[in-house]
């Protein structure tokens, strides 16, 4: 092969190819990125906190609806055990936030809880994780976007019966976003998580304020649709409690996602997402204890119809108020921002899971803008399923939620408490490579493993409280999803190293030699341009060419022998009768008795005539032989395939 640009002779030429034409799809999602462009998609700490912190920092808008749903099932009085669980809720917060902090300076190559599980726990435990994950970040999407159209049917009650299809859109807006980038989706939907961040921080202080100064008002009663009315009373039993703990819990799923991006940050990546991380916790708390704090204050009362946040809203600033619908927007453009998180985890850790072989390899995809486009669509499509069969309510997507990820949790923090246990082990100076940051003695091995262990415990409780409280809302369809979707991942990675082993060059040995016999056969089914075109290439190959027609009908095989006479050009052919009219199977009888007869070294090719009308539609007038054809023949080992197309202009 010779190098055109200087005329040496070499095996490799590389080239560049031209940059992509412009089209549509430019002006929805932008111009093409260069892959040498990687590196400025990053994004800093502020941009991280808009992209991987929304859906936590927006979980507090619904989680004091969680707790205090559950606890009016024993009465107005059960109501006010929801700030003491809003502060265990915190003190696990803030432990899942050290231990992440410590998972995010160990692996600062990203994966979170798989790289963690499968460095450390080995390959099922991982598994286990993506799994949870993977079902947790679906089920984020849905269960945010609901939400999110909640605060709008709460200001809007003319609305409720159109919450499907409004949730269904905003799923398609935040897809077409996302497919934009995480840079461009970072910045479209920053100022809404701001916005959101310094509303709250607002109706906080203003409540405060009028808590201190005796002007804080209380909920009418008879304004609120209460949950559960006309329903017999329970006792308040440590099961209620336990229930009403692990509906606040889901306040905390989006701590994760952090850890699973960190490549998404800027250098030096590991200090910019922990700082984020800490920030994010930090908002969090405080706005968990704030809004607990004053929906147990102003008396808010659990709905279906209207949310915790909305009566919080009335109370200050007056139902109806400028403020207040300015706040419900707020709201529901964070909870809508919240299925960023998702957008911005499951791509990624999809990605990163295929390129292990245990997921399809097309979603380790990147599109034009550089995103994991299949990814994203993937999840936008399950999202929507959920969304539709569970008609956009959040208390029925709740109980399915949050128990995956604190899952995930769990094997994340048991991980790396086995690595610090690991580290402790060595001596100083002593190395051992590792998925991330390679394993050395640290004489603070101790506290990190305490506190890894620590985390592990806690969510490991939060685990089964979740799974005996929630199993009869439908927790039991997670538990059983997990194995299920564990096991197709097996059953994927078992493909793929089956393929690759099949298609090994390790054992290959000598390849054959290239002068070996090469017989190509040319079905045909009239003498017409297309047949001539299809044996003219056929003798290109090879002068060994057997043409064959199948005869169902005497009268149209007659008419084929005369025009052969006079275009085959001496090639032979062979008329197979075909008394019952059948066409494939003859043909494919005929193709196995030349398999049977065939030497080692003969290789076989049909030349199949494809005709392809000028317009697609009109290949509903036509009978598509060779397509059918084609089909049956690729299935027949030992035959290679070529398709001669023959256009009609």
């Amino acid at each position: 092969m010779m190098n055109p640009e200087d005329e040496q002779a070499v095996e490799v030429i590389r080239r560049t190819a031209e940059n992509p034409a412009s089209s549509i799809s430019d002006y929805v999602l932008g111009r093409p990125l260069p892959t040498a462009d990687e590196a400025n998609q990053t994004i800093g700490k502020v941009t991280g906190l808009a992209i991987f912190a929304s859906d936590a920092l927006s979980s507090s808008a619904y989680a004091i609806d969680e707790i205090l749903i559950v606890l009016i099932i024993a009465g107005t009085g059960a109501l006010s055990l929801s700030l003491p669980i809003a502060f265990v809720i915190i003190a696990l917060l803030a432990i899942l936030t050290f231990s992440y902090e410590q998972t995010i300076h160990a692996y600062p190559s990203g994966g979170g809880s798989y790289i963690v599980s499968r460095d450390n726990l080995g390959e099922t435990p991982a598994l286990i994780a993506v799994a949870s994950l993977l079902v947790d970040y679906i089920l984020t999407v849905a269960v945010s976007i609901s939400s999110g159209v909640a605060q709008i049917t709460s200001a809007f009650p003319e609305l409720y019966s159109w919450r499907v299809p409004i949730a269904l859109a905003l799923v398609a807006f935040m897809t077409l976003v996302n497919l934009r980038g995480v840079k461009e989706a970072g910045r479209a939907f920053a100022i809404p998580t701001y916005f959101f961040l310094g509303m709250t921080l607002v109706t906080i202080c203003v409540g405060f304020f009028r808590y201190f100064t005796g002007a804080l008002g209380t909920v009418p009663p008879e304004s609120v649709a209460i949950a559960h009315t006309g329903e017999t009373l329970q006792a308040l039993s440590l099961f209620l409690i336990l229930r009403a703990f692990s509906g606040g819990c889901t306040a905390l799923t989006g701590v994760e996602a952090i850890s699973n991006g960190i490549m998404a940050f800027k250098e030096p990546r590991s200090r910019n997402a922990g700082t984020t991380l800490i920030w994010m916790s930090a908002v969090l708390g405080f706005n968990l204890f704030g809004l607990t704090f004053l929906a147990r204050q102003t008396h808010v009362l659990p709905s279906h119809f209207e949310t915790g946040f909305s009566q919080i809203g009335r109370v200050l600033y007056g139902a109806g108020s400028p403020f207040y619908l300015v706040l419900l927007g707020a709201t529901t453009l964070i909870l809508i921002m919240a299925a960023n998180t998702s957008y911005a985890g499951f791509p990624r850790l999809a990605a990163l899971v295929a390129s292990d072989t245990f997921l399809p390899r097309q979603l380790a995809f990147r599109g034009s803008r550089l995103a994991f486009s299949n990814g994203i669509l993937a999840l936008a499509g399950m999202a929507a399923i959920l969304i539709v069969i569970f008609g956009a309510q959040t208390t029925a997507l709740i109980p399915l939620y949050a128990i995956g990820v604190y899952l995930a949790f769990t094997l994340s923090q048991a991980g790396m408490t086995i690595r610090w246990i690991r580290c402790g082990r060595l001596k100083p100076g002593e190395e051992i490579p590792s998925h991330g940051v390679p394993l050395r003695y640290d004489p603070k091995w101790k506290i990190k493993m305490f506190v890894n262990g620590l985390g592990a415990l806690a969510t490991a409780i939060v685990v089964l409280v979740f799974a005996v409280t929630k199993f009869r809302e439908g927790a039991w369809i997670v538990l059983l999803l997990m194995p299920f979707l564990v096991f197709v991942f097996f059953g994927i990675h078992r493909h793929y190293s089956s393929v690759a082993e099949s298609l090994s060059l390790e054992k290959y040995g000598e390849p054959p030699p290239y002068n070996m016999r090469h017989r190509v056969i040319v079905p045909i089914s009239g003498v017409h341009q297309g047949t001539l075109a299809a044996l003219r290439y056929a003798r290109l190959l090879s002068d060994d060419v057997t043409a064959v027609h199948i005869s169902t009908e005497p009268e149209d095989t007659e008419r084929v022998q005369q025009k052969w006479a006079k275009w085959g050009r001496g090639t032979r052919l062979v008329v197979v009768d075909s008394p019952y009219r059948l066409f494939l199977e003859p043909l494919l009888k005929y193709i196995q008795e030349i398999l049977a007869n065939r030497q080692s070294s003969e290789t076989i090719t049909i030349v199949v005539p494809h005709f392809v009308p000028s317009h697609k539609a009109h290949n509903a007038l036509h009978m598509q032989t060779a397509e059918l054809l084609r089909r049956e023949l690729l299935e027949t080992p030992g035959v290679v395939i070529t398709e001669v197309p023959y256009q009609i202009l």
